[in-house]
């Protein structure tokens, strides 16, 4: 015989308890997310992962079989095993401390975007690839489901009085470590003719050869990222300059945003220039509204005068610099100087063997033609007007859930008769070059609709803090400009863990501090 007893029972909690517990265990994610901050956009490492291609081609982009990667592998397990940690702790919170959840209408798009995220990924043509991304990306869904989940866990903590600061200082190793391997790379002492930075590099994959004209750029992928990172990391920089009171610390931080413009500089992307052109009416607004806007004008004067000779040195050393930055205004270059054209032969048209023969082709009545093809040149942007129309159109046949995050290489139309005259003859695109149409292309309008739900929000914001700005208001502005310049620069460049994984913890800590700001009024 068996007694089934049911009861309801009712514990009496103590508030104050659990209102101690929940601040440790906010303490405890709050430096889970420091730590991400920190540590993944520098994570680099040798890495070999067996590829399975779904497509049969001879382009070694397109193969499948062994392929090494550099950058975003080690960045993705301490993406994943960050995010674990930090999800378990609220959850605790959440079901053992008697936290309860606050409902909020942005709630309703992280749900849209997740699920449009998994209903993409189970969707997908490419499954595999679209869940975990490109072996030299890994920018995937499981990457964008960790992105959004930071973001909302970031949301819901409770944080300590420093907590700008903290995240602030938090960029100085990024800024560091990467301004001396950009400079070493751009004077010619790359880091990899060091034996110990080969072997650094390769630790746990020994089996990994890396050759003698192998370079490292940076602990980001390529330059685009290393130029849009670095022009949100300058304005970020400038903007606590031109507030802070702490004239040891502003010093330190004129040195701080004058690395990064050294870095965006030798990356040699237009992005990161127009996103630090775009965003510095921001900054000047936020030195006029500043309580000391003598000081705040000096320190930009200082820094203005100090980039220029920076500036100066680099166009100097490699005329593309001011290609890349002013030239996107000022297409003229002063530092490229042309030789004098030698006119003493004539056009080989006025001797071709032609002329010394019949001129007359008796085919040349016939009504077919030889089609003329575009010539080898880089449509607007560097192809990317191209890429995007070419993505949308994908998008059109897939429009509500997409193709699955990070997987255009096996859909777009490589070997398009157009391709030629904007991509060049042997481009093979990889990505979209920007965000939101790699979000549309990879979750479809769905996901776009939820993850557009979820920035416009933090940019209404982001935006009522930056013009309501006066004396009274705090560090959070800060955070407000380099949020609102990520988004600027995300028109041109594509999501990776090392640059959108600390950008997207910034937007919850600005929504969290809102909230909690918030919550103290009532």
């Amino acid at each position: 015989m068996s007694y089934t007893l049911h009861r309801n029972v009712r514990i009496k909690r103590d508030e104050k308890e659990d209102q101690r517990s929940q601040q440790r265990i906010d303490k405890w994610i709050f430096y889970i997310l420091i730590t991400a901050i920190i540590f993944i956009p520098l994570l680099i490492g040798g890495h070999v992962t067996e590829v399975v291609s779904p497509l049969i081609a001879d382009v070694d982009r397109l193969i499948s079989g062994g392929q090494i990667d550099f950058f975003t592998f080690y960045k993705f397990i301490a993406l994943v095993t960050l995010t674990i940690a930090a999800v378990c702790l609220f959850l605790y919170k959440l079901f053992f401390l008697n936290y309860f959840l606050p409902k909020r209408p942005i709630l309703w798009f992280f749900t849209i975007f997740l699920v449009a995220v998994l209903l993409s990924t189970i969707l997908s043509p490419n499954k595999s690839i679209a869940l975990l991304g490109q072996y030299n990306r890994s920018d995937g869904g499981i990457s964008y489901i960790c992105y959004i989940l930071l973001m909302f866990v970031a949301m819901h903590i409770k944080y300590p009085k420093k907590v700008i600061e903290y995240v602030l200082y938090s960029f100085y190793p990024l800024v560091i470590v990467n301004f001396i391997l950009t400079t070493m790379n751009f004077t010619g002492h790359d880091a990899l003719t060091y034996s110990l930075v080969k072997n650094a590099m390769t630790a746990f994959s020994p089996e990994i050869v890396i050759g003698d004209n192998s370079k490292l750029i940076g602990t980001l992928n390529h330059w685009n990222y290393m130029s849009g990172m670095f022009a949100l990391v300058t304005v970020m920089y400038l903007s606590w300059i031109v507030i802070d009171t702490n004239k040891l610390r502003r010093l330190i931080n004129l040195v701080a945003a004058l690395l990064s413009f050294t870095t965006m500089l030798i990356g040699m992307s237009s992005s990161g220039f127009v996103t630090f052109v775009c965003i510095t009416p921001l900054v000047l607004w936020i030195a006029i509204r500043s309580t000391n806007k003598k000081m705040a004008f000096i320190s930009l004067a200082i820094f203005y005068v100090l980039a220029l000779p920076v500036f100066h040195v680099l166009s100097v050393k490699d005329p593309k610099v001011w290609d890349e930055s002013v030239g996107f205004f000022l297409p003229e270059n002063p530092y490229v100087v042309e030789l004098p054209k030698d006119t003493s032969l004539k056009e080989i048209n006025d001797w071709h063997v032609s002329k010394f023969f019949f001129s007359t082709v008796f085919a040349a009545d016939a009504a077919f033609t030889l089609p003329e093809l575009p010539k080898n040149a880089w449509g607007p942007g560097t192809g990317r007007i191209y890429i995007w129309q070419k993505t949308l159109q994908l998008v059109s046949e897939r429009p509500l859930f997409g193709y699955g995050l990070d997987t255009l290489i096996y859909n777009f139309p490589h070997y398009d008769i157009e391709a030629q005259g904007n991509l060049n003859e042997l481009t093979i695109v990889d990505k979209p070059h920007n965000l939101y149409v790699g979000i549309v292309y990879g979750t479809g309008i769905i996901g776009l609709f939820g993850f557009l739900g979820i920035v416009f929000n933090i940019v209404w914001v982001a935006l009522k803090k930056i013009f309501s700005y006066n004396k009274l208001s705090s560090l959070t502005i800060v955070l407000c400009v380099t949020w609102l310049a990520f988004l600027f620069q995300a028109l041109f460049n594509d999501s990776l863990p090392g640059t959108t994984t600390p950008v997207f913890i910034i937007g919850g800590i600005i929504m969290g501090l809102i909230y909690n700001d918030k919550e103290a009024l009532e």
